[in-house]
């Protein structure tokens, strides 16, 4: 698709030809230049190539931004759920609409799979759509306990911060509770994924969402993130990506006292109990780090399994590792993509030559790009085993395909280290007794705990424990981390 250069700031040379041209922000209901041009060029992670045009924006922009949320939320925050959910009506429709669209935008701007941009990337969307609409048909603003009402509020403008990853699951599951809270907001995607970002302010604009509602200023997060985070006018922000950036992002956001939410980095245990189906549990656990090139926060990068069946397990996962076909994202066969970037590259090749340093036992892959491609920031499927829980590649987020297969002498082992992390946001049960699974789960410290190879439910609460952020996201349970709590008392019965 070809994106002509009319539609943000005065176009590239003749001779640039991108795809993908969004130099303007949508502030106030417009596409509006930015307060001080800077161009940047978003890169295709498989071709190494621009594949198009985005503007920095700057401390100016964001005050634009705000103020249009802050003058917009007075109206926005009086309409009923019936307003607010007719809206959300017609961004699933305009949405549905131009999902192969949203799907080759993921593709061309992080590498994601075709096959995996349009089934689970940009479907995310309407999942995440449909799970609210859902909810929201039950839920209600007021609710009376004697003689207080108790009445839920939206929180204010929210300032919503994206990482690249998932780029339409992370904005849609920050936007669309959001609205339907009554909500305004300014949302900053990544640098790295901002062209799907683009499309679904179009989708928002399209469907009639009022002026000044939905805000988005494209910008690098020391900069354009830290204002927002920091913004007097700005009463809540929801931050996703690393651990260490959501540290940045509290700190800034402490002196005016805003609300923080976070959902953070993941090192995800996946426990293979001794009566589990094997070959099964161990193909699809390795399968599930593969997905997205690694790189998804509650990927369960760290497998611990009976010592007895270590051989086995290293054998089912070799063989799966091997059959996965690394290359062109545009191919049909293609299941791992690229990771999104040379400095992601660069960092998984240093994880791995440091397991290889630490005395992980590489059992498939290791550095450097696959066989036959050398071009594009493609990482080899790599499994470790023999790996400790205090080496380095067991215990900091890796976000890439790379496994650490851990031995446990048994069931108490396994729940010893599966907790052994500073982090919390998902973990992975597998056992043939459900009751047995039920128990184990039980005992995980972690938000979301998937038994016997369960999938994602989009009205489940999704947050962590511990460094993984706080808050929840996902259905009602997200939509209320957007609303406050007003008790009137003597209200009647």
């Amino acid at each position: 698709m070809l994106r002509p250069a009319g539609r943000g700031a005065p176009g590239p040379p003749q001779e640039v030809r991108v795809a993908y041209d969004f130099r303007k922000f949508l502030i106030d209901g417009a596409w509006v230049p930015p307060a001080a041009p800077q161009e940047h060029q978003v890169v295709n992670p498989a071709t190494e190539e621009v594949a198009g045009l985005i503007s920095l924006g700057g401390t100016a922009d964001v005050d634009r931004a705000v103020a249009a949320a802050r003058r917009a939320f007075d109206g926005w925050s009086r309409t009923g759920l019936d307003q607010r959910r007719a809206l959300l009506e017609r961004i699933l429709a305009g949405y549905q609409a131009r999902l192969p669209e949203f799907a080759a935008a993921i593709n061309a701007e992080m590498g994601a799979p075709m096959g995996l941009a349009l089934k689970a990337q940009a479907a995310v969307g309407v999942a995440h759509l449909t799970a609210l609409l859902e909810g929201l048909s039950g839920f209600a603003l007021e609710e009376q306990r004697g003689t207080t009402r108790l009445v839920h509020e939206p929180v204010g403008v929210c300032a919503l911060i994206t990482p690249w990853n998932w780029p339409i699951n992370q904005v849609a599951v920050k936007v669309l509770p959001a609205l339907a809270a009554g909500c305004t907001m300014v949302l900053k995607p990544s640098e790295l994924s901002p062209f799907s970002a683009a499309l679904w302010a179009e989708v928002l604009q399209a469907a009639g969402t009022p002026p000044g509602v939905f805000n988005l200023v494209n910008g690098l997060g020391p900069t354009v993130g830290a204002a927002l985070s920091a913004h007097p006018g700005v009463d809540m922000v929801s931050f996703t990506g690393s651990t260490r950036a959501g540290v940045e992002v509290a700190r800034a956001a402490a002196p005016t006292v805003k609300r923080v939410h976070q959902e953070l980095g993941g090192k995800s245990p996946n426990l293979v109990l001794d009566d589990a189906d094997l070959a099964r549990a161990v193909k699809i656990g390795v399968l599930q780090v593969l997905t997205n090139s690694g790189q998804s926060c509650d990927a369960p990068t760290r497998m611990l399994v009976p010592e007895t069946r270590l051989a086995e397990v290293e054998t089912i996962a070799r063989a799966t590792a091997e059959a996965a076909v690394v290359g062109d994202p545009r191919g049909e066969k293609t299941t791992v993509g690229p990771v999104v970037s040379k400095a992601q590259w660069e960092r998984v090749q240093g994880y791995i030559e440091k397991g290889m340093a630490e005395g992980a036992r590489l059992v498939a892959g290791g550095p450097g790009r696959p066989a036959g491609l050398t071009r594009g920031w493609f990482v080899r499927p790599t499994v470790f085993s023999g790996v400790r829980n205090d080496m380095v590649v067991a215990r900091e987020e890796i976000f890439g395909p790379v496994l650490c297969i851990l031995p446990c002498r048994d069931e108490e082992e396994a729940i010893r280290l599966a907790n052994d992390t500073p982090y919390g946001l998902a973990a992975y049960v597998w056992s043939g007794d459900p009751a047995r699974a039920r128990r184990v789960a039980g005992r995980l410290r972690a938000g979301q705990v998937h038994l016997n190879g369960a999938g994602a439910d989009f009205g489940a609460p999704f947050g962590g424990y511990k460094l993984s952020g706080n808050g929840r996201e996902w259905g009602l349970h997200g939509l209320r981390e957007y609303l406050e709590v007003k008790a009137l008392l003597g209200a009647g019965a």
